[in-house]
């Protein structure tokens, strides 16, 4: 079979499967094939279930024999987020925490001892019931918590576009994935921008759904008010149909809302003439993204956004303008607070969800500890990563007596605030864009020892995750090579009302037609 198969789109392979073309055996053959040549130098997998994948190909293979209609998603290769409890392969959400005791001293932690989930996330098992083919655990930033994928306890990710470069998280891995052509769609978790700023910068697309569009049974929760699970993939069409099947309510997460199920895929087609644009002028203001004055509640980076980038998402908008569209200027006055509210309360609920990690139930347990809390002190010191920690310890303190009001029922309000910005938005324009992330992808290590730097690559996200609404990264114009830096991916960011995400898609899918960057692929080195 021709490898370049595993090049097509979602709904293109889906097919082929279905029509009896090519076998589910033979994708799922040449897809792990890609993975053995490709990944050792991208990290874009922790665990690869070879075995487990095979046999799920040959049971599509089968049904098919036996002339029994395919799921959408008939055959296709997913990567799944080492976020999401899957029954038959480990998970670790990228943690040492999560490993089981290991009996060789092995001088470096192993993904394939991570903790074995008794069930799969209500995701996991639509996709399978979906026919999906799952190849594998992703590559992530430890309980998500970071921006570029650094934070793995096992290994970073690298972007296929430039290997010395961050391909973003904390979904890095499964963007990874998707861009080197390694799974033709996988699935992410996004708190704060950790689908949508990977997709950015690895040129693939990333959505956030709706808060409650999309089931978090079996999701490993970070800060439970923002988590929201969504697809990646290299188009729109693809990351609809995904969309698609994983949408829904689900009884095992109260949260998960029960309006119907929109046709994401039907509305690629959809006619975008006349649609209201709003851009917001504080995401390219020239104030934004500078340093604020001493005692300025949100300091921002010192460089804003980079010319290049700003031209990308210009560019593209002045795409949709002659699709027909409307540009308006609209204001989001509370951005500004973006960050300092999402700190405030992200951390207070992740010290809340990640007490359950205590060398007692699940997971990692120290040796040697002589009494309850020295086993908690000790497993959680050898088993947290220093940005976990981190913010462990800083939301602890805003929770605590003292504090709580002055921190986080503040930032609670200002949420209010920032979900109203959206609100009176909406009256006056159909889907907002913006830039997804304020810089092209940096170089690893770059930083590492800035955790403020770090926070910052989310500055264009995290407001529509504190508002819960919809927003999806497609790709722009991709910046030119000089310099001796390589042409690197830009995403342009498109937020809508609640449960607008058809809406998206149409958009998005209309501007995908004319993009410059529309079938880019990085060329990817093989063993």
């Amino acid at each position: 079979m021709d490898a370049t198969v595993l090049d097509r789109s979602i709904p293109e392979l889906a097919g082929l499967v279905t029509r009896g073309e090519v076998s589910a055996e033979e994708v799922t053959k040449a897809c792990l094939d890609r993975i053995t040549r490709r990944d050792g130098a991208l990290g874009a997998f922790l665990t690869v279930q070879a075995e487990e994948a095979l046999q799920a190909a040959r049971a599509v293979d089968q049904k098919r024999a036996r002339g029994e209609a395919l799921g959408p998603l008939a055959g296709v290769p997913i990567g799944i987020k080492d976020a999401l409890c899957t029954r038959d392969a480990p998970t670790t959400a990228g943690s040492r925490i999560l490993l089981r005791p290991s009996s060789t001293g092995e001088a470096t932690p192993d993904p394939r001892r991570g903790f074995r989930p008794p069930y799969d996330a209500t995701v996991v098992a639509r996709l399978r019931e979906a026919d999906a083919v799952l190849v594998g655990k992703t590559n992530m930033d430890e309980f998500a918590m970071g921006s570029s994928n650094e934070n793995s306890a096992f290994f970073p990710a690298k972007n296929p576009w430039d290997p010395s470069r961050i391909p973003g998280g904390s979904s890095g891995g499964s963007a990874v994935a998707v861009a080197a052509g390694l799974a033709l769609g996988a699935l992410g978790s996004d708190t704060g921008g950790s689908i949508r700023q990977p997709a950015a910068l690895t040129g693939t697309v990333g959505i956030k759904p709706t808060y409650g569009r999309v089931s978090r049974y079996g999701l490993i929760a970070f800060a439970s008010s923002l988590d929201q699970v969504g697809p990646f993939a290299a188009d729109v069409r693809s990351a609809a149909r995904l969309l698609g099947v994983i949408a829904g309510r689900d009884p095992h997460d109260q949260t998960s809302l029960g309006a119907p199920v929109a046709a994401y895929e039907e509305a690629c087609g959809r006619d975008v003439r006349g649609m209201r644009i709003g851009v917001p002028e504080e995401y390219f203001a020239k104030g934004f993204g500078a340093k604020g004055a001493e005692g300025d509640p949100m300091p921002q980076a010192s460089t804003g956004i980079q010319p290049a980038v700003e031209k990308s998402v210009r560019e593209a908008l002045a795409g949709l303008a002659s699709l027909g569209c409307e540009l308006r200027p609209v204001r989001l006055p509370h951005t500004r607070y973006a960050v300092a509210t999402y700190y405030v309360l992200a951390t207070a609920e992740a010290s809340s969800n990640l007490s359950r990690y205590d060398g007692v139930r699940f997971g990692a347990r120290a040796e040697g500890a002589e009494s309850l809390g020295a086993l908690y002190a000790k497993t959680r010191g050898e088993g947290f990563g220093r940005e976990v920690a981190r913010r462990i310890v800083l939301g602890t303190y805003v929770l605590s007596s003292g504090y709580y009001d002055a921190y986080y029922l503040r930032a609670q309000r200002v949420r209010t605030l920032i979900r109203r910005d959206f609100e009176e938005a909406f009256r006056e324009v159909d889907v907002i864009a913006a830039p997804v992330s304020p810089t092209v992808a940096f170089p690893l290590g770059e930083r590492v020892d800035d955790p403020l730097a770090m926070y910052l690559a989310d500055i264009y996200t995290l407001p529509a995750s504190l508002a819960g609404v919809p927003a999806l990264s497609v790709p722009c114009a991709p910046t030119p090579a000089e310099n001796g830096v390589p042409s690197l991916p830009v995403g342009l960011q498109l937020v809508g009302p609640p449960l607008e995400e058809a809406r998206l898609c149409a958009l998005a899918a209309a501007w995908e037609g004319i993009s410059p960057a529309r079938g880019l692929r990085p060329k990817v080195s093989e063993a």
